[in-house]
């Protein structure tokens, strides 16, 4: 038994000296520099923001006077976003009742609802947002239908039904 407890205290001498001469062997840590650049400071661009609906979809609209020329929904061009040419019209028949499509850059965050209730939503956003611009403009959207809030939406599903009106199948016996 005593030759085992040599050769343990044999193997556990190295491994306390590998970590001993991995400490020694380490050069001293040097400070790290690090350099922060201030950037100059831009000051925000002048918009108008306001915001359009339609059932569970919400457009918050930005309309800046200055800048690129663009159309941005979500961060993709509204062209993009909107796959379908109804939907596309449907999103800037606002701006282009006004003719204003080429002269703003429009940027777009929208959530909720499907597709088509979006692109009334930033329909109605935009129509809002071109009436902070320029309170001119209200007599012709008012006239075209682009500044009602559509309030039709979803009823909600009640208990003991499968959904908002339809009943479970009647079974007389």
């Amino acid at each position: 038994m005593a030759k085992i407890k040599e050769k343990d205290l044999k193997k556990e001498k190295p491994k306390k000296e590998k970590k001993e001469k991995a400490k020694k062997e380490k050069p001293p840590k040097k400070p790290v520099e690090i350099k922060i650049e201030k950037k100059p400071e831009i000051k925000p661009e002048r918009y108008f923001e306001a915001v359009g609906r339609r059932k569970t979809s919400i457009a918050r609209v930005r309309l800046f006077t200055r800048g690129e020329k663009e159309f941005l929904v979500n961060g993709k061009p509204y062209n993009v976003y909107f796959p379908a040419l109804e939907l596309k019209q449907i999103a800037q028949s606002s701006l282009e009742k006004m003719n204003c499509l080429d002269k703003f850059m429009v940027q777009v965050l929208v959530k909720g609802g499907g597709f088509h209730s979006q692109a009334e939503a930033v329909r109605h956003g935009t129509a809002r947002v071109l009436i902070l611009f320029n309170p001119d403009f209200r007599k012709r959207l008012k006239k075209a239908g682009f500044l009602t809030r559509d309030p039709r939406m979803r009823e909600r599903k009640k208990f003991g039904l499968k959904r908002a009106r339809k009943a479970p199948q009647w079974a007389k016996r």
